[in-house]
């Protein structure tokens, strides 16, 4: 039994579960759940994430739209990066499966499936999972690729900041790496091989950080029979990698804070004062200074924990590096799967090229990881190549809002919109508009309000003061 996957099945109708836990049941250790919501509350009851999930598309509370289900994607590699996800769904438009792919599928399967056929491509990602972990064990060089400056950048910040004692924040959209930098700056410093801790603030019930990061005493609270140590004691002078920092609970920050500051703390349930000289390195993909703005995180913890800050690049930024993490990709997968690396003709290469791959670097791998299954040995073209590239959410999104020259387009827009709203108010509108605008210009520029001003157009006290009566508004 231990030997076997585990499996995560989330689809809420009743005999799709029972259907597949009885078909898959003597080769994975399977979980069922039926909606995103228990599905989180789920994994947050384990100890170990399942190693991969099946999962429907259509959830409730909407079963007849793709977004719950897309929802429960990202909150399944926030959960767990390494999870193997596979979608399952009869929700099979080709948009679909191209946006769930983005978002970090691994594979879209159209219902209904032959049992056999699913094993075989459940077993494949696992074989590609085990693969992946065994090979982030690898040197730098082979864990950070590309020459781009972006990337340079990075490589230059992970030797620079490694050795400091000092916290550190690794900010970065989903897919992007974060994980990877908080390894090498913990392998690349005096730290190497001292202990490594990591916690997923997403992926633990906020009842349970407090009791995992500083250990609690005897009696603390039901279940807890014996005195035990927390993560900030267990690490000691090594390292304590907070990831998803954005999700730790206000009640709890205040405590992290203390610990930055002096290295106090108590185990739950104590009054003695223990000490940590654990290194902190968080990560984040959220804009902490928005959520600052919001009252969900401390500022003076944002200032502390940002003593160093990493930004990693997004995929599109790095240029050819995106050729070069294809042909590493492409031959790590052939010679696991023991397959001939497919290759691409010109047109291929420069659609890969210019696409801006939405998922970053684990939307990459995992479509190297379809190309090489389905294409080995091969040399592709554009066409197919292009089902494996969410164009249509990129194209939609560029088209939502028109530029200046594009008044008439702006003009039909606006007339097909009043057609269909009766309760429309302009100023509304136009309120709601300018406060998304602000709120990207800011998440862009990282909370610098003056290039944030100077993105939009206006001077920095104009949008002071437009930020100040957005805040009115609220």
């Amino acid at each position: 039994m231990a030997d076997k996957p585990s499996l995560l099945i989330v689809d809420d109708d009743q005999l799709i579960t029972d259907t597949l836990s009885y078909a898959l049941g003597k080769d994975f250790d399977v979980l069922v759940s039926d909606s995103r919501s228990h599905a989180i509350s789920l994994l947050r009851q384990i100890d170990e994430a399942p190693q991969l999930a099946l999962v429907d598309l259509g959830l409730p509370p909407s079963p007849h739209s793709p977004d719950e289900g897309f929802a429960l994607i990202q909150d399944l590699l926030a959960h767990s990066p390494s999870m193997k996800i596979l979608v399952l769904s009869g929700q099979n438009d080709a948009s679909n499966a191209r946006h769930a792919r983005a978002l970090g599928a691994a594979e879209f399967v159209a219902k209904p499936c032959d049992a056999d056929n699913l094993k075989k491509i459940l077993l494949h990602a696992f074989q590609f999972r085990a693969a992946e972990i065994e090979g982030g064990e690898k040197s730098e060089a082979d864990l950070l690729i590309g020459r781009s400056p972006a990337l340079q950048k990075l490589k230059s910040q992970i030797s620079q900041y490694s050795d400091s004692p000092f916290p550190a924040l690794i900010e970065g959209e989903s897919g992007s790496g974060k994980e990877v930098v908080a390894t090498l700056l913990h392998r690349l410093s005096w730290r190497h091989g001292k202990p490594w801790f990591a916690l997923n603030c997403a992926a633990i019930a906020p009842t349970l950080v407090e009791p995992t990061l500083f250990g609690y005493a005897k009696g603390a609270f039901t279940g807890a029979v014996q005195n035990k140590s927390g993560y900030f004691e267990d690490a000691a002078d090594g390292t304590l990698f907070l990831d998803e920092i954005g999700e730790l609970p206000l009640e709890l920050q205040a405590k992290l804070l203390r610990v930055l500051e002096n290295g106090e703390f108590q185990r739950v349930g104590e009054t003695q004062q223990r000490f940590s000289h654990a290194r902190v390195i968080a990560a984040t993909n959220r804009d902490l200074r928005n959520e600052i703005r919001k009252g969900n995180f401390r500022a003076d913890l944002y200032h502390r924990l940002s003593v160093f800050t990493i930004e990693v690049p997004p995929l599109r930024e790095m240029e050819e590096d995106k050729l070069l993490l294809l042909e590493h990709f492409s031959k790590f997968y052939a010679e696991q799967a023991k397959l001939a690396p497919f290759s691409l003709n010109e047109s291929a290469v420069a659609a890969w090229r210019d696409y801006s791959f939405p998922g970053n670097v684990r939307e990459l791998r995992n479509i190297v990881i379809r190309l090489t299954t389905k294409h080995a040995g091969q040399k592709l073209s554009f066409q197919e190549l292009e089902p494996e590239f969410d164009l249509d959410s990129a194209s939609s999104s560029r088209s939502e809002i028109p530029s200046d020259s594009d008044n008439v387009d702006l003009v039909e827009q606006a007339r097909r919109h009043l057609e269909r709203e009766r309760n429309f108010n302009l100023d509304n509108m136009l309120k709601a508009w300018e406060q998304g605008y602000v709120e990207a210009a800011l998440r862009l520029t990282r909370g610098n309000v003056s290039q944030a001003a100077k993105m939009l157009g206006v001077n920095r006290t104009t949008l002071y003061s437009r930020m100040e009566s957005l805040q009115k508004q609220q």
